[in-house]
């Protein structure tokens, strides 16, 4: 194992240093490294609880955050009735708390390192963290690939990341944004007021200057496996496409 590699698979203890209420149901947890390190965008890491008993819980969450000098990273997690983990960070973890994580880990879904050809991202509701993530990353880096995000969500007001994807959109006119709405009616022309379906994500690639090289999807597994096939039916190739799941 390299040093890298081996710091990686080290726990460290981390102090929360800021909650931010993103959604609903969402809030971002910007953590302090005791061990600061690299990740590219697309790295997820582990977080481990334990309790009182001696109980242990681990959960792996991708980081939302894009790679900087930064000691801090953000994780943003979604509250699961019935999770081990997540409820613990909504409704008992407060700033100043400290908890274990280890990592980075991940080198399959990661934006990739010289992007040349357009790239789109697919995502559903906490799914879209690592794509915000890639986002991120394409801006800090000055990256001017064309980049498209298909991002499904029931409302307007569960739209994570909502203020920063749409001021990405109006600052950037190589960055694209469409909605799949599913509980109300779309607003904007270029948003859609249906689940995804191939029809939609041959729309989207339409708006792409040429076909994608790389398309990253992300949800739970019955959104992946769905929107996953309606990317081969829209014409892309399967090489090309990447997933990660949560979720049962």
């Amino acid at each position: 194992m390299t040093e890298a590699g081996a710091r990686s698979a080290s726990w460290q203890t981390c102090a929360i240093a800021e909650i931010i209420q993103q959604t609903p149901s969402i809030k971002s947890y910007f953590l302090r490294l005791s061990e600061p390190f690299a990740h590219t965008a697309g790295q997820h890491v582990d977080v481990r609880l334990t309790a009182s008993d001696g109980y242990v819980a681990m959960r792996s969450y991708s980081i939302a955050s894009a790679p900087s000098a930064s000691s801090v990273i953000e994780l943003t997690i979604e509250r699961l009735p019935d999770g081990e983990v997540s409820p613990f960070f909504h409704d008992i973890a407060a700033v100043g708390d400290e908890i274990e994580l280890r990592g980075p880990f991940g080198r399959h879904f990661v934006w990739p390192e010289r992007a040349t050809g357009p790239i789109l991202l697919i995502g559903a509701g906490s799914g879209v963290v690592p794509l915000m993530a890639m986002i991120r990353q394409r801006r800090v880096l000055s990256q001017t690939v064309a980049t498209a995000l298909l991002l499904s969500t029931r409302t307007r007001r569960d739209v994570l990341f909502a203020d920063e994807l749409l001021a990405s959109e109006m600052a950037d006119p190589k960055f694209m944004l469409a909605l799949a709405i599913t509980r109300e009616r779309a607003e904007r022309a270029s948003d859609f007021a249906r689940r995804i379906d191939s029809a939609m994500v041959a729309d989207l690639v339409a708006r792409l200057p040429s076909m994608p090289t790389h398309v990253f999807v992300c949800g739970s597994n019955p959104f992946v496996n769905v929107a996953s096939d309606a990317t081969v039916m829209a014409g892309l190739g399967a090489a090309v496409i990447k997933t990660e799941r949560y979720g049962g």
